[in-house]
């Protein structure tokens, strides 16, 4: 299964200040599409920027406060809805019927609403932007990579790689993969045909599979995966210290 409802995300193990500007806004695609979103903007900024891609639930408070967390390690972050053209405006709570409105979206659509985050997020921040995403939003974290949006790097939590599609070839940066060992949504055998893709087209990625970790192993509620969690930070910590080339 996916994070539940109720779940909130592992704080990071690097706090380098606090939030110093928070809120909800509005953004309008390239189609018209208006969709919600989350700006978290750090006290002590390290130059770098994450678009945060959410799993299936959409704006979730999960992704609120994770923003948050990205922010109090110095990165100015904007999370997103997935749902504007089929759901309008608003947060995802524990009522939000996001099986009702998952199949409606579509690859053109995550793509068009992350180029105008991206652009809104630029408005206020220079430097190299990498995008970070759970479940559904870590398929498409990677496949963001290659929709020519100028990514620094895209890392995803146990992403799904049908989400990813046939897109090696067009991928402009490197990507992170944070697996679960246990993972019952996508198998080592999906996986496996995935790289052997992304190593025929010659790109460049990083992967780790958290051995005996389940599916959604990062929450804060998963006692037995703490040490699990904060690897993965400090992972996602060194993956966006590193200039990464832009094609």
């Amino acid at each position: 299964m996916c994070h539940p409802t109720d779940s909130r995300p592992p704080a990071a193990p690097v706090v380098t200040g606090a939030v110093a500007q928070e809120g909800r806004l509005e953004i309008t695609a390239a189609d018209g599409n208006r969709f919600s979103a989350f700006r978290a903007a750090p006290t002590v900024p390290n130059g770098r920027s994450v678009l945060l891609l959410p799993d299936r639930r959409g704006l979730h408070p999960f992704y609120e406060d994770l923003a948050r967390r990205f922010a109090e390690a110095g990165f100015h972050t904007l999370t997103f809805d997935f749902y504007g053209r089929s759901a309008g405006l608003g947060s995802r709570d524990a009522d939000f019927d996001w099986a009702t409105h998952m199949p409606l979206l579509e690859p053109a659509h995550v793509e068009a609403d992350a180029a105008a985050a991206l652009a809104k997020l630029r408005e206020w921040t220079a430097g190299p932007v990498f995008s970070v995403g759970f479940c559904l939003g870590g398929s498409y974290s990677w496949r963001l990579a290659s929709a020519g949006l100028g990514l620094a790097g895209a890392a995803g939590f146990y992403g799904v790689p049908r989400f990813f599609g046939d897109r090696a070839e067009q991928l402009t940066a490197p990507l992170l993969m944070l697996l679960a060992g246990e993972d019952v949504v996508t198998t080592e055998e999906e996986f496996a045909a995935f790289t052997a893709g992304l190593d025929r087209a010659g790109k460049e990625y990083e992967l780790h599979v958290y051995e005996g970790a389940p599916h959604s192993f990062f929450d804060d509620a998963f006692a037995d995966w703490q040490e699990a969690c904060t690897d993965a930070w400090h992972r996602l910590l060194a993956f966006t210290a590193v200039e990464q080339p832009v094609g």
